[in-house]
C-alpha cells in the first residue's frame, strides 16, 4: 500500500461507529452469542468509548438469553437460538437491560460444529434495536470460526452505521 492509498483508508468500523455515537450523544449495549464478546471488545478498544458503551452480555447458553435478555422460551422452542426472532429479542433485551439508545445482537453458528440440515455453519443473524424499531439481517459466512466471528462483528457495525446514516431497511413491528 502506498502512502497515497493509506490516506484514503477508512477508519475501522468500530471507530466509525464510535465517532457517530459520540457526535449524536447516543449510547450502545451488546448481546452476543456466537461472537463471544468480540463486538464489545472492538468497541471498547477505542479510547473514549466509555462515553457511549454502557455494557454487554455474552449470552451463549439459552438459559442466559432468557434470564438476562428476556428471550422467550417459546421463541427458542419454535425457532431455535439461531433465528431472526431470537436476534430481535436479544437486541431489544440488551437495550432494555442497559437503558441504551441502541443495542446490537448476534446469534449464529460460528463452526466448525453445530450445523444442522436447515442451519449451516456460518448462518448468522445480526440484530439492531433502537427506540424506533428493531432490524435483523441474515448472513451465511463461508469461512472458518475466526472468519465467521469477525464477519459477524463487521456486519453488526455496518448495520448500525446504516441505521445512523438512515439507510437501513424498514423496522419490524
Amino acid at each position: 500500500m502506498t502512502t497515497a492509498d493509506s490516506a484514503h483508508t477508512a477508519p475501522p468500523l468500530e471507530a466509525q461507529v464510535g465517532e457517530r455515537l459520540r457526535a449524536r450523544h447516543l449510547t450502545i449495549a451488546t448481546a452476543e452469542s456466537s461472537t463471544g464478546g468480540l463486538i464489545a471488545a472492538r468497541l471498547t478498544a477505542i479510547s473514549g468509548s466509555s462515553e457511549y458503551v454502557m455494557g454487554g452480555v455474552v449470552a451463549y447458553a439459552d438459559r442466559i438469553k432468557q434470564q438476562l435478555l428476556g428471550v422467550q422460551e417459546a421463541t427458542l422452542i419454535a425457532h431455535g437460538a439461531v433465528s431472526e426472532p431470537v436476534a430481535c429479542q436479544m437486541a431489544d433485551g440488551a437495550r432494555a437491560l442497559f437503558g441504551t439508545d441502541v443495542a446490537l445482537s448476534v446469534t449464529g453458528i460460528a463452526g466448525p460444529g453445530g450445523a444442522t440440515a436447515t442451519k449451516p455453519v456460518g448462518l448468522t443473524y445480526v440484530g439492531l434495536s433502537a427506540t424506533d424499531g428493531t432490524w435483523v439481517r441474515r448472513y451465511t459466512w463461508h469461512g472458518d470460526r475466526t472468519h465467521n466471528r469477525q464477519s459477524a462483528a463487521d456486519a453488526a457495525f455496518r448495520l448500525l452505521l446504516d441505521y445512523l446514516d438512515g439507510t437501513h431497511e424498514t423496522a419490524r413491528d
